[in-house]
C-alpha cells in the first residue's frame, strides 16, 4: 500500500473517531461532517493506490464508483453510503436546522466504519498478493 493511501487511511480512522466522540457531546451536525469524511478519506485511499487524486469531491464518488463499484470489487451499498453521507454533510452544515437523531449517526458512524474495515482487507489483500 502507498504511503498516501495509508495516510488517508489514518484520516478516515480519525474522522470516525472524532464522529464518535463529537456525537458523545451532543454536536450531532458536526458528527455527521466527521462521519462523511471517514468514507470520503476510505474512497479516496483506494483512488490513491491507483495513482488517482482529484480535486473536487465529485471526482472521487465518480471515480470510486467507475474502479471499485461498477467493477464489482465493493458492493454498490459503499457509493450509496458514500452519497448519502455527503448529502447529509451538506445538510449539517449549511441547513439553518437540523433534526438528526443520535441513532441515525450511531448507524451512519457504524457505516463509516464498515466501509474503512472493507478498504483496508481490499488494500491488505493486494500487498498479499504482490508478496505471495
Amino acid at each position: 500500500m502507498n504511503e498516501n493511501a495509508k495516510f488517508l487511511l489514518d484520516k478516515a480512522e480519525q474522522s470516525i473517531g472524532a464522529a464518535e466522540s463529537l456525537l458523545r457531546d451532543g454536536y450531532r451536525d458536526f458528527a455527521v461532517g466527521r462521519v462523511y469524511y471517514a468514507m470520503f478519506y476510505s474512497a479516496e485511499a483506494l483512488l490513491a493506490e491507483k495513482g488517482l487524486t482529484f480535486k473536487k469531491h465529485i471526482g472521487v464518488h465518480r471515480s470510486f464508483s467507475e474502479h471499485y463499484v461498477k467493477t464489482g470489487l465493493f458492493d454498490q451499498k459503499y457509493f450509496y453510503w458514500l452519497i448519502a453521507a455527503f448529502n447529509s454533510r451538506m445538510v449539517g452544515d449549511y441547513a439553518l436546522r437540523t433534526e438528526f437523531e443520535d441513532e441515525e449517526v450511531k448507524e451512519w458512524i457504524s457505516q463509516a466504519r464498515e466501509f474503512l474495515t472493507k478498504t483496508r482487507e481490499y488494500l491488505n489483500g493486494l500487498e498479499g498478493n504482490v508478496s505471495g
